[in-house]
């Protein structure tokens, strides 16, 4: 084997470990299964304080950023009651990369709205163009992770925070063609929306839905895209970009894509909702309540069939037919639960039957009315 070509299987196999080791650490607390519903969405306005990101004659990416995401907000909490939106900021400020994915994982967020604005060399490049995370298919493509990556590089210890990730090196960039994806058919589904309500609303140039490795995206634990709303380098996309009239058409366009998925995704939970004063009133099974004292906590291992930030309905009009739905709660979740098994391979059989009314179900574990990690739960009965 030619010297040249073993470094560069060694440089592989090193970026592949390191990359591992990355991803292991940061993604511990990585939500497997999808959203059954959507309640919270986080707008992160791209750049901002000493970041400018991309500048055009007359503008900034940061300050168009931030005028069409406080719209797209505006928009959700006026017409949308019963999602929670939450910014990554709302002034002028800089945030780093990493707070941004903190701020919507701390917040258990349904989706991640990141909103730029994009740029080329050449001055007659323009459309609007959506990216969701993945490995990057064209150098063309492979530019706008650079330039959206490269703000890492303006954060102190950026090299322990992002545990050596070079923004500028294809190297790093293999991390995300090993990433599992969780969550890119939602992500794509989003962006499909977005994008049909620029082409057929808006009458912006359609430049689609692409997979790119971005960063932000890589650390957040929800379906979540990179809107890149027009090229700050072309003269008429940003005097567009610039106008009142223009930041509105882009953010409608946004939450009518936000709409519609919400719409999707709510209809496929299948759950009724009720209102506070209702919830009160509902019966629920509760898991792990252990009425026997004498008897040890013992891991039990159940279907999980839904989750929701609002009390829902346990009957089995709420979940197609199934009887006695339990309901635990999680920190801000209530998981609605099936089943109690004392053996993780009989509750993995019966999951399977599930799936075929829950195509999204999976076994979870409890132990004393508490879910717990199932590599944990596994571990302690030494399966």
């Amino acid at each position: 084997m030619p010297i040249n070509v073993k470094r560069l299987f060694h440089t592989f196999l090193v970026s592949t470990f390191l990359v591992f080791a990355f991803f292991s650490l940061k993604a511990g607390n990585t939500v497997t299964d999808p959203p059954k519903g959507i309640r919270t969405v986080v707008i992160d306005a791209g750049h901002g304080g000493r970041d400018p990101g991309a500048v055009g004659k007359n503008g900034k990416e940061k300050d168009i950023a931030l005028a069409i995401a406080l719209k797209v907000g505006t928009y959700i909490e006026d017409n949308i009651t019963d999602v929670k939106v939450i910014y990554t900021r709302k002034t002028d400020v800089y945030v780093e990369l990493h707070e941004r994915a903190n701020i919507a994982n701390r917040a258990e967020a349904d989706l991640f709205i990141s909103i730029h604005v994009n740029a080329h060399p050449r001055a007659s490049a323009y459309g609007t163009l959506t990216l969701v995370l993945g490995q990057h298919r064209a150098d063309e493509n492979f530019d706008v992770a650079v330039r959206e990556n490269s703000v890492i590089l303006l954060e102190e210890d950026y090299e322990i925070t992002y545990e050596g990730f070079d923004p500028k090196s294809t190297e790093s960039y293999i991390m995300f063609s090993l990433m599992q994806k969780t969550y890119f058919k939602q992500s794509i589904q989003f962006g499909d929306y977005v994008q049909d309500q620029f082409r057929e609303r808006a009458s912006r140039k359609d430049l689609g839905v692409r997979e790119q490795g971005i960063l932000v995206l890589a650390q957040t634990t929800m379906p979540g895209v990179l809107v890149e709303t027009g090229f700050i380098s072309n003269p008429e996309e940003e005097k567009y970009l610039l106008t009142q009239y223009g930041q509105e058409i882009i953010a409608s366009a946004i939450y009518r894509g936000f709409k519609a998925y919400k719409e999707e995704i709510d209809g496929k939970s299948n759950l009724t909702v009720i209102v506070a004063d209702e919830a009160a009133a509902v019966s629920e099974t509760v898991l792990g309540t252990n009425p026997d004292p004498a008897q040890p906590e013992q891991i039990i291992f159940s279907i999980q069939l839904a989750s929701s930030k609002n009390k829902i309905a346990t009957d089995p009009s709420s979940f197609k037919g199934y009887e006695q739905v339990m309901v635990i709660q999680d920190g801000r979740w209530f998981k609605y639960l099936l089943g109690e098994e004392s053996s993780y391979h009989n509750a993995l059989e019966r999951c399977k039957v599930i799936k075929s009314d829950y195509p999204d179900a999976f076994v979870v574990a409890s132990k004393a009315g508490k879910i717990v990690p199932l590599n944990e739960a596994l571990e302690e009965i030494n399966y």
